[in-house]
């Protein structure tokens, strides 16, 4: 273990962000570039000898923190980046925008603040790559049976790695230009920069991994071709399909999904545009929904000079403590401040869009709302609460109700949905159809990215076993296993 007294001994210290007005300027990652290493020896030295690791359920990954943090108190990299790298593809990326349900589930965490998981991880991985631990690890024989895989984002890519790894000869197609799903063109550069994204394709080209973009299965390729061309297929195609609101006035210009909206600013960073063709310049702009795609939204309004951000939540505001139905180790549902939010801008709690209002040549103005009480688990609204907010952006990110089905993908494969209208998979992520798996937000519904990576090394081993008759890969999770927190 690190050191017996160290959560004595230190206090919790977190990554230090840039300065607002200076980040604000720029699409740079919002953290202050060297600031944990100094401190992160002590961070991982509060990691305590807890006898049950609780962390390790809360992680759907079960990563080994533990054992990791161990090691980067002591400042052995390579062996951190090997414990590491045991139970995750692309630590780089969860170290970056999981939300940390294994600190959650932290023993420290019962009644001080817990052990800097996701710092410690992020530091690792960024020191690994420094010193050039990350290398590709081609297999040392290949089987001879090919594997296509629909999707390139965090599932599709571990599923795809870990197949190239067994020795399988893998192809990932994806619909956009750019591999990465929306790690690539949903997840803002200054929460992740595409450098990331870009060295981990470049490591699997390397071991074998080969890339198709501008392939969209079920439109440019039939999938029932496919499956004859391959000897098994993953789809991990995500959860794509946005929320609607169905208000008066949601045909007005200037209202779009937070997916219309954050891609193409990542375009403009990707140098593919000058100027985003959806732009908060110097607009009042409203952002329906409280969750991780709303906060991505309004950093990017901030960083495109809007003149106002509102954030709008349905739901009432968290509160800063654990409820009482939500007991450590479960993933408590507290206030956030993100550092979009960090940034300005307002948040609305308990409030529902009634219709929107525009001008005479069909452009958003207004956005009329009401409050909201909750009876019988359903939002009722509260007479004489009528208001509305100026409005010429709307971003609607209030989440994703299953796989996209226009494109034919579903239909073609003959696949069967489950009750949410995901993608039906059994204890070894195999759909209806033999030889066809899914992993993901595609039979998860939508996810956590740990989640996914930890669904894509699954769903790899049950297609390895599928095509050897034994797999050698790490034992999956099933898809009904729940973590600890949620």
């Amino acid at each position: 273990m690190a050191d017996p007294k160290g959560f004595l001994t230190h206090e919790r210290e977190i990554a230090k962000t840039r300065p607002v007005e200076e980040r604000v300027k720029d699409w740079n990652e919002v953290y202050q570039p060297g600031s944990l290493l100094p401190i992160i020896s002590k961070q991982a030295s509060r990691c305590m000898d807890c006898g049950i690791p609780f962390c390790h359920n809360g992680c759907p990954l079960g990563n080994l923190i533990p054992e990791w943090n161990d090691y980067a108190y002591r400042e052995d990299w390579t062996e951190a980046s090997e414990r590491l790298h045991a139970t995750n593809n692309f630590p780089e990326f969860t170290g970056r925008l999981c939300p940390a349900p294994c600190e959650a589930a932290c023993v420290l965490g019962i009644n001080q603040p817990p052990v800097t998981i996701k710092n410690v991880e992020v530091s690792i991985i960024d020191k690994a790559w420094d010193n050039g631990d990350v290398t590709p690890q081609p297999p040392e024989r290949l089987s001879g049976k090919t594997v296509a895989v629909i999707g390139s984002g965090p599932a599709g890519l571990a599923a795809a790695q870990q197949l190239t790894r067994a020795g399988h000869t893998v192809a990932v197609y994806e619909r956009a230009d750019r591999i990465g799903g929306l790690l690539r063109y949903g997840i803002p550069e200054f929460k992740m920069e595409k450098r990331h994204i870009n060295r981990r394709i470049e490591q699997m080209r390397a071991e074998g991994t080969k890339f198709r973009t501008e392939v969209e299965i079920g439109r440019d390729i039939d999938a029932k071709k496919l499956r004859k061309r391959y000897d098994a297929v993953v789809i991990a195609a995500g959860a794509t399909t946005s929320r609607d609101l169905p208000v008066p006035g949601r045909e007005l210009n200037g209202i779009h999904f937070a997916m219309e909206y954050l891609p193409l600013a990542n375009k403009v960073q990707e140098g593919d545009l000058t100027v985003a063709p959806i732009t908060a310049e110097g607009k009042h702009v409203v952002v329906i929904g409280g969750g991780d795609t709303g906060a991505d939204c309004v950093g990017t309004a901030h960083r495109q000079g809007a003149a106002s951000v509102t954030q709008l939540e349905i739901m009432g505001k968290p509160g800063d403590e654990r409820n009482a139905n939500q007991p450590w180790p479960t993933f408590p549902m507290l206030y956030k401040v993100t550092s979009a939010h960090e940034e300005g801008g307002e948040r609305i709690y308990s409030v529902s869009t009634t219709h929107f209002e525009g001008d005479e040549d069909g452009n958003v103005q207004w956005l009329h709302l009401t409050e909201v009480e909750f009876k019988d688990g359903k939002p009722e609204p509260k007479p004489g609460t009528e208001r509305k907010l100026p409005a010429q952006l709307v971003t609607l990110a209030m989440g994703f109700t299953g796989t996209d089905q226009q494109n034919g993908l579903v239909e073609q494969f003959g696949l069967e949905l489950d009750a949410r209208g995901n993608v039906a998979r059994d204890g070894d992520f195999a759909t209806n159809v033999p030889g066809v798996f899914v992993a993901g937000d595609a039979g998860r519904g939508q996810s956590l990215i740990v989640w996914a990576i930890a669904e894509g090394r699954s769903a790899a081993r049950g297609v390895d076993r599928f095509l050897t008759g034994v797999s050698a890969l790490p034992a999956p999770i099933k898809p009904t296993d729940r973590a600890l927190t949620v």
